[in-house]
């Protein structure tokens, strides 16, 4: 995944296509913080950790979004969402909401949770399955709507 970003940022580059070198770069340079912080800048993270990464980009595009149109930014808020696109595009096919509603359902009864205090058992077994292929904000909110 690390290659596909750097090769993407050259042909980026060829391409004078500026706000994707910039989205790029900024990507590279939060995956180089987490090896950082992981064990040394030489650290290699796997593609699991990098959708992390990339995650964490997104959720960050999205509450920018959210605060330069509160405050009235709307064309810094266009360019946050271009970066978001760019950056959802290294994410592998995200589920839909029916699909996420049968995991549910079963993450439920395979824990038979039966109120809020159980989301924290139903989340823990359906955030390995849904890591990367799914909006945890999207799951926590069908669980929520689940359990009340």
């Amino acid at each position: 995944m690390l290659e596909k970003i750097q090769k993407n940022l050259i042909e980026a580059q060829k391409a004078k296509d500026e706000l994707k070198v910039s989205t790029l770069r900024l990507l590279l340079g939060a995956i180089k913080n987490f090896a950082i912080a992981k064990e040394s800048a030489s650290y290699n993270p796997s593609d699991e950790e990098i959708l992390g990464v990339i995650q964490k980009e997104i959720k960050q595009r999205k509450e920018s979004i959210e605060s330069y149109k509160a405050g009235g930014r709307q064309e810094l808020a266009d360019k946050e969402s271009k970066e978001l696109e760019i950056l959802q595009g290294y994410l592998p096919e995200q589920m839909g909401e029916e699909e996420i509603r049968k995991l549910v359902d079963s993450a439920v009864a395979e824990t038979s949770a039966s109120s809020m205090q159980d989301m924290g058992k139903v989340m823990g077994v359906l955030s390995p399955k849904l890591k990367g292929k799914a909006d945890m904000g999207l799951v926590s909110g069908v669980v929520k709507e689940k359990l009340s």
